[in-house]
């Protein structure tokens, strides 16, 4: 793997917030180190699981000396880094990248819908251009329907091959298997599946693993699937993957973001966590008393405490 960020799980980790809106470091920090010391072998700090587009450019640079102030190995970091331009995306980029991140991950330009795709190719041209880092280790981000703009598979072959010491993998969030299987087409791309959904068929075709939200509270459970399909024990790794999808399926219905936080809530008996930055709003206590009452009937097994 590039930089030697290992074979395994990547949570995109959830970004708690005080009362009065501000990051609560405390809990970062505390979050990040469970994740690592329990299945994640890696971190991506500021991607749609932890509110990026929510949270500034200065926010996120503090959040991450944060991190590090306190012991997180940068080397173990994969924060997101793509805004709406490239004055703003290659400043953010450096500083992660000035601080031994092991790569970045880069939404493409989301403003302007129905681009074409030489335009998204200038756009990221131009990035590694601006960074001018001799092993920046870029991963594109590709989450269409959040978004609105995705980086079609022929835009990613295009730019592996002029990058191919820049552009390194990409996570594929569009939930469309013939798209990922495409992807992992491409000699040398790094492929992450954004879920743990497709992992075994993803794993048979060579990816390292997944980027999933809810291995926020179920990494263990997540990468036991990783760590016995690599031990050639499919039929162990088909019984994980029907419990990891469980927990997955519960948390598409209710919502990853608040439901995950609601969860840590009641788990650390620290309310901070039920904080989330508009426009998305906590649970309601209906929504909240009904997730609770499906956990207690239908508990999973191996979600994290911390």
């Amino acid at each position: 793997m590039t930089n030697a960020v290992p074979r395994g799980l990547i949570a995109p980790i959830l970004t708690p917030f005080n009362a009065d809106g501000t990051v609560a470091q405390d809990l970062y920090n505390a979050l990040a180190h469970h994740l690592l010391g329990n299945g994640c072998v890696a971190l991506a700090p500021f991607g749609t699981t932890g509110e990026a587009l929510s949270v500034g450019i200065d926010e996120r640079i503090a959040a991450l000396d944060g991190l590090i102030a306190d012991g997180v190995d940068p080397a173990q970091l994969i924060p997101g880094t793509g805004l709406t331009n490239l004055a703003d995306t290659a400043r953010l980029s450096i500083a992660c990248l000035e601080r031994g991140c092991a790569g970045i991950m880069v939404l493409p330009p989301f403003y302007y819908k129905s681009v074409p795709d030489d335009g998204l190719v200038a756009y990221f041209s131009g990035l590694v251009d601006a960074i001018g880092h001799s092993a920046p280790n870029i991963y594109l981000y590709h989450i269409p329907q959040v978004a609105g703009v995705g980086i079609p598979v022929p835009v990613v072959r295009a730019l592996r091959e002029r990058f191919p010491r820049e552009i390194v993998g990409i996570k594929d969030s569009s939930g469309d298997w013939d798209n990922t299987s495409a992807l992992l087409s491409i000699e040398g791309l790094i492929v992450y599946p954004g879920s743990e959904l497709p992992i075994l068929q993803a794993l048979q075709r060579g990816a390292p693993g997944c980027i999933s939200a809810t291995g926020n509270l179920n990494a263990e459970a997540v990468s036991k699937i990783i760590s016995l399909y690599d031990a050639n024990d499919l039929a162990g790794a088909h019984e994980a993957f029907e419990a990891a999808k469980n927990f997955r399926m519960m948390m598409t219905e209710f919502g990853p973001i608040p439901a995950q936080k609601m969860m840590l809530a009641a788990s650390t008996g620290d309310a901070r966590w039920t904080n989330l930055r508009p426009p998305l709003r906590p649970l309601s206590n209906d929504k909240a008393r009904e997730l609770s009452e499906r956990l207690r009937r239908e508990p999973p097994s191996g979600l994290a405490a911390e």
